[in-house]
């Protein structure tokens, strides 16, 4: 079944398919010279502005697996690969929300660094020696003249070291180390065979993920391992080679749940040794899923700037269960493997998933899911529910198999909601509804602010139920991150119209006007007299001296002028609060011209948005 689509956005003409059935027997050729639409994809764009899990180069799509080069490994914002930084500190496989690890380095040795290997191994790189297509990441490492060629399936990282002639051939595994969000710590390798080796360590708990997890490895190699050598100092490993041929090839394999998984995760999808075949499986399947939008017209940056961002969308959620079905649960207070349903050929019937903020994503990639990848849709609800059966909440930004309770509100209420009216959803309502409905009454993720988890005052969800607005500042103190009562209203009042339509649909009337009525909340912090939404404090009274232009007054990540806006469940009502249609359109167009005189933005929020370079992007470029 296929549905097409087509929509003008300014002088670009793009067409959705929606393809339902996709077919897996298309015969696999060596395409690494043809042109694909990948090909169309610029991965460099926003390398100044990145973040540890924002650039994944030698990916698939969602994979547990992300390797890719890593420049800057100490820190979140800006970690990762970093366009400026001129060398590289490994290739490292995991770059997701909150997690990292399994780093490795291919070095030759020699008598000059035999004794300091392990911890001067970093290496200048060029530009001009790297490509980087969706899938395939190639450099050379000056120091030791190798050509690193990175692929991968989506459990398993595929390596290519091409060495000088003669070289005393290594590869360190800098297990103990700190790699963007998190510390890698208990790092251990050791050999199974000449041709295997096994190895796990542990991510180290940190601000948003209270909880450890331990990554579990196996590493599969075309030549022999003559030695494993480990440092005392680093705790870290050495493999050599020996008398090995000049061009090497390995492959990691990665599982949360254990060392078998690990391995049966290779068997499954890398059970070959052609790398080439692999990079082309890879693009063939970028581009297959890139390809679900056609687009005409425009220049060919414009086109390229498209499929560039259209790339990264496809990268925020990463898989976390095995390809059989197991995958980590730290909802409870005790570390378990769980194991997701499987369907009558034994293959699980979907994939578990972590994934940085439903919040933000509410009213922007969201509506991207239903459109163009419905059975991804599909997938990620069945995720956030298997989190519900396992730890009785659905999250809205789980890392590592529990929820970090990044952002606030009830955010992936209009998700699944609107997954349902799509009918990509069709079935346990019900059951749905009932975890929906949790989240949104006393003891739920509404109740809670960024990044709280031990209480559930933060939300200000009981002066929502009693006041019909959420106070600013909060009066309790200070439970999580974003306690921006104005903001926390808006959302509140949105996600629960959209839980109301359910309530409608599954004939639970009295629901459906109790939710309505709590989405009219938003009018609780419209003032009249100056025609914004303003915080108010726990008395009523307004938010004094208050620039609807200042920056996280009362609001998150965002200004007032901006959050005035979001009711989008009732256009109607604001414009009625604003005097009007007509007084709103004008409203509305003096705070476009207003906004383009400040360059589009609400101020600095982030910390990589602090530092003016960090916004820059390589030259010759878009």
């Amino acid at each position: 079944m296929e549905l097409s689509k087509i929509y003008k956005i300014g002088h670009i003409a793009i067409s959705l398919t929606l393809v339902f059935l996709l077919s897996c027997n298309a015969q696999k050729t060596n395409s690494l010279q043809k042109k694909q639409l990948s090909d169309m994809v610029y991965p460099l764009l926003d390398t100044e502005n990145s973040r540890w899990f924002y650039f994944s180069s030698a990916s698939r799509p969602f994979g547990m697996v992300n390797l890719s080069p890593d420049t800057e490994i100490k820190g979140d914002w800006g970690g990762g690969y970093k366009y400026t930084t001129d060398t590289v500190k490994g290739f490292s496989h995991i770059h997701e929300w909150q997690m990292s690890g399994v780093s490795i380095m291919p070095v030759t040795i020699s008598d000059t660094n035999k004794s300091t290997v392990f911890k001067d191994f970093y290496s200048k790189f060029s530009h001009q020696t790297e490509i980087i297509t969706p899938g395939y990441h190639s450099l050379k490492l000056d120091r030791y003249q190798i050509t690193a060629e990175l692929t991968s399936t989506p459990r398993v990282g595929f390596h290519q070291y091409t060495f000088p002639k003669n070289a005393q051939k290594a590869i360190l595994f800098n297990l103990n180390t700190i790699l963007g969000p998190c510390e890698n710590t208990n790092g251990k390798l050791e050999k199974n065979n000449d041709f295997e080796l096994l190895g796990s360590l542990v991510l180290s708990t940190n601000f948003r993920r209270p909880k450890p997890l331990t990554v579990f490895f196996k590493v599969k190699t075309n030549e022999p391992v003559s030695s494993v050598e480990r440092d005392n100092t680093t705790g870290n490993y050495l493999i050599h080679f020996g008398e090995a041929k000049d061009k090497i090839l390995i492959k990691v394999g990665i599982s949360y749940t254990s060392i078998e998984n690990a391995s049966m995760n290779i068997e499954t999808e890398l059970p070959h040794w052609n790398f080439n075949q692999t990079v082309a499986d890879s693009r063939k399947e970028w581009s297959a899923l890139l390809g679900r939008i056609k687009i005409e017209g425009g220049t060919e940056n414009d086109q390229r700037r498209f499929y560039t961002d259209l790339w990264h969308a496809l990268q925020g959620r990463k898989m976390i269960s095995d390809a059989n079905g197991a995958y980590p649960d730290n909802t409870g207070n005790k570390f378990r493997v769980g194991q997701l349903p499987l369907s009558a050929d034994g293959k699980p019937k979907f994939n578990h998933y972590n994934s940085d903020a439903f919040w933000g994503a509410q009213w922007t990639i969201n509506n991207l899911w239903g459109l163009v990848y419905p059975e991804i849709m599909e997938e990620f609800v069945h995720s956030l529910m298997q989190y519900y059966k396992d730890g009785g909440i659905i999250p809205r930004g789980p890392a590592g198999g529990n929820d970090t309770y990044v952002m606030t509100g009830a955010s992936t209420t209009p998700f699944i909601v609107s997954a349902i009216q799509k009918g990509i959803v069709k079935e346990n309502l019900e059951e749905i509804y009932i975890a929906l409905k949790k989240n949104h009454m006393p003891g739920g993720i509404m109740g809670k602010a960024g990044y709280e988890h031990n209480t559930n005052i933060g939300g200000g969800l009981k002066y929502y139920l009693q006041k019909g607005y959420v106070p600013y500042p909060l009066p309790d103190g200070d439970f999580g991150s974003h306690q921006d009562g104005a903001s926390q209203t808006l959302e509140y009042a949105y996600q629960d119209w959209t839980l109301a339509q359910l309530a409608k649909k599954l004939n639970h009337e009295d629901d459906y006007l109790y939710f309505m009525k709590r989405s009219e909340n938003y009018k609780n912090i419209f003032d009249p007299s100056i025609g914004w939404m303003r915080p108010r404090n726990a008395q009523g009274e307004w938010r004094e001296n208050y620039d609807p232009y200042q920056y996280e007054n009362g609001f998150i990540e965002s200004n007032g002028a901006q959050s005035t806006w979001f009711v989008p469940h009732d256009i109607k009502g604001l414009a009625a609060l604003m005097g009007g249609k007509e007084k709103a359109t004008e409203k509305l167009n003096i705070q476009f011209e207003t906004a383009k005189e400040q360059n589009y933005t609400s101020g600095t929020s982030h910390d990589a948005e602090l530092h003016p370079e960090f916004s820059r992007i390589p030259t010759g470029f878009l």
